[in-house]
C-alpha cells in the first residue's frame, strides 16, 4: 500500500498568529495536529509532498499592483471585476497591462474561478513569512533525516500576472510561462499513490483549488477514492467558510474521503 501526505501552503504567514500576513484561524493548530500525525506515524508515508505559495510583491493580487484615479491602492479583501478595469475604476501600474488585465478579469468571471480578491502581501519569496511553519517543519526535518529521501516542495504563485491557488495550475495559464501550466508531472506521481491524505491552508482556497484540479486530471473519477481530506488540518480564510463547506460536499459527492490527524492509517 503506497500511502502519501499533501500539504498546502503550510507557511508562517498562514499559519502564525502573530506573524502571519493572511493568518488563518485556527491554522497553528492544524499544522500541530499534522506534525504530532508524522511524528507518530511518518514511517508509513512512501512520499510527502509540500506545496508553497512564493509571490512577488509586486502581484495581480497584491494592493500595489493597482491604482484608482486618485492614485491610492485597494484595501485588502477588495474586489475587482473587469467593468472595474475596463471603466478605469482600478488601473494597474503598468498602464500598459490595462487591456491584458481586463481579459484577465474577464476569463476569471467566465471559467468560473474566483474573483480577482486583493489580499494582504503574503508568502513573499524570502520572507519569513514565505517559510514552513515551524512545528511542522521540526517534524519534515525528523522524517527526511531517517529516509534516503526528502520531501517534495512544489511551489507556485511567482508569476505577477496570474493567481495560483491551485498547486496543480494557475488560474489563467500564461502561454509564456511553463510554471503556470498544467504540472503533469505532480499528478503522474500522485497517480501512483493508493491513498493521497491532504491537510493544509486553506480549506475554502488554496487547498481547495489544488484537490479540485488534482481530481479533474485524474482522467478516471474512480481514482478520486484514493483522496483522503484530513478535515482537522485544515481551515477557511475568514469569511470565506462557505467555500470549504461547498468544496467538501462536492468533493464528497465525487468520492473523496474525510479523515482526521488521529483515525487516520489508525
Amino acid at each position: 500500500m503506497r500511502v502519501e501526505l499533501l500539504v498546502i501552503d503550510p507557511q508562517t504567514d498562514f499559519c502564525d498568529p502573530d506573524k502571519g500576513s493572511l493568518y488563518v484561524k485556527g491554522a497553528e493548530n492544524d499544522m500541530t495536529r499534522l506534525a504530532k500525525l508524522i511524528e507518530s506515524k511518518g514511517n508509513k508515508f512512501k512520499e510527502i509532498h509540500v506545496t508553497l505559495d512564493c509571490h512577488n510583491s509586486v502581484d495581480v493580487a497584491h494592493p500595489c499592483f493597482w491604482v484608482d484615479s486618485k492614485g491610492a491602492n485597494p484595501n485588502p479583501f477588495t474586489i475587482i471585476t473587469a467593468d472595474d478595469v475596463k471603466n478605469g475604476k482600478w488601473i494597474p501600474v503598468f498602464p500598459q497591462y490595462r487591456e491584458r488585465m481586463v481579459q484577465y478579469v474577464k476569463g476569471l468571471e467566465t471559467g468560473c474561478r474566483y474573483p480577482l480578491c486583493i489580499w494582504p502581501p503574503h508568502c513573499l519569496i524570502g520572507s519569513i513569512g514565505n517559510t514552513v511553519y515551524p512545528p511542522l517543519y521540526e517534524a519534515l526535518l525528523k522524517w527526511e533525516s531517517v529516509r534516503p529521501w526528502n520531501v517534495r516542495y512544489v511551489s507556485k504563485g511567482s508569476n505577477p500576472f496570474t493567481e495560483h491557488y491551485s498547486a496543480v495550475t494557475a488560474e489563467i495559464p500564461d502561454p509564456a510561462d511553463a510554471s503556470t501550466q498544467l504540472n503533469v508531472d505532480f499528478i503522474n506521481t500522485l497517480m501512483k499513490a493508493d491513498i493521497v491524505a491532504i491537510a493544509g491552508e486553506a480549506g475554502s482556497h488554496c487547498l481547495a483549488n489544488t484537490v479540485t484540479d488534482i481530481a479533474n486530471n485524474f482522467g478516471d473519477d474512480s481514482a478520486i477514492g484514493k483522496l483522503v481530506l484530513l478535515e482537522d488540518a485544515t481551515s477557511p480564510v475568514t469569511g470565506f467558510e462557505q467555500f470549504q463547506v461547498d468544496f467538501v460536499k462536492v468533493m464528497t459527492a465525487r468520492g473523496m474521503k474525510i479523515s482526521n490527524t488521529v483515525d487516520f492509517l489508525a
